[in-house]
């Protein structure tokens, strides 16, 4: 059972080139699959792209990838959030505050997720690990940006879920549980933020090819899934002003 309803995108959308013109869009897990695809996008829409993860050699790499692909120049914050606090949190925001003035949208795509396994066999630190990274960090880190988030005209968060039918089922572990909170999190969050200037999404992929795809589903030919371009987008739609009508929905990219 789901929390918030389903949408889905237009029919004949399109991503405009300048759908984030002027805004500051912060990215967590910025290097993993879904994280790179994002901070390219917002870039490529006009966005000022800030990239977080935990290792700041893989941002680093990012960083001069994007610049290679002639994009506008990303800002790095290493951030790990299995160990940062909310002082870390409040650093961050204060950053962005002194040198941008602004934050206009969060993708949480950082993720945490240590393979299939039985509960009986369910190691409690990757358990703990799935359930900080997954849903206390993006609480937390959301929470801090809330006075920057809603002083913008129209700001967005955008929070990255699974198929909720699957993750229901034997062996998700502390991943499934850990989406489930993070749904009712953002439902609560919509609740409360829903006549406001900060917009609450929920995004929903296809199964696409990035290395969570490839732990979970070893068998699987992963060359025959799309690399996470079109879910990329998906999350530069719902960061733009062109989002407002999903606002409080999972976007549902699932097919059928």
């Amino acid at each position: 059972m789901s929390m918030l309803p389903f949408s889905r995108l237009p029919d004949h959308w399109q991503p405009a080139s300048d759908a984030l013109a002027g805004r500051v869009v912060l990215v967590t897990g910025a290097y993993g699959g879904l994280g790179g695809a994002v901070s390219r996008a917002a870039a490529r829409a006009g966005a000022t792209v800030v990239i977080t993860g935990k290792r700041k050699r893989q941002l680093e790499q990012l960083y001069d990838a994007m610049l290679a692909e002639g994009l506008a120049e990303p800002v790095i914050h290493p951030l790990d959030m299995e160990v940062a606090t909310p002082k870390d949190y409040a650093a961050l925001a204060e950053g962005l505050e002194r040198d941008f003035g602004r934050l206009d949208g969060i993708v949480h795509a950082a993720v945490s997720f240590g393979g299939l396994t039985p509960i009986t066999m369910h190691k409690p630190d990757a358990w703990l690990r799935a359930m900080h990274v997954n849903v206390n960090a993006p609480f937390a880190l959301t929470q801090a940006c809330l006075p920057l988030l809603t002083q913008a005209d129209d700001s967005a968060v955008v929070f990255v879920l699974d198929d909720p039918e699957l993750l229901q089922r034997a062996h998700w572990g502390g991943y499934g549980a850990s989406k489930a909170a993070l749904e009712r999190f953002a439902a609560i969050l919509h609740e409360e933020t829903d006549t406001g200037p900060l917009r609450v999404h929920a995004l929903l992929p296809a199964p696409m090819r990035t290395a969570l795809r490839q732990l979970a589903y070893f068998g699987e030919d992963l060359l025959q899934r799309p690399l996470p371009d079109a879910t990329a987008a998906a999350a530069i739609h719902l960061l733009g002003a062109r989002g407002a009508p999903a606002r409080g929905t999972i976007l549902d990219l699932r097919a059928g």
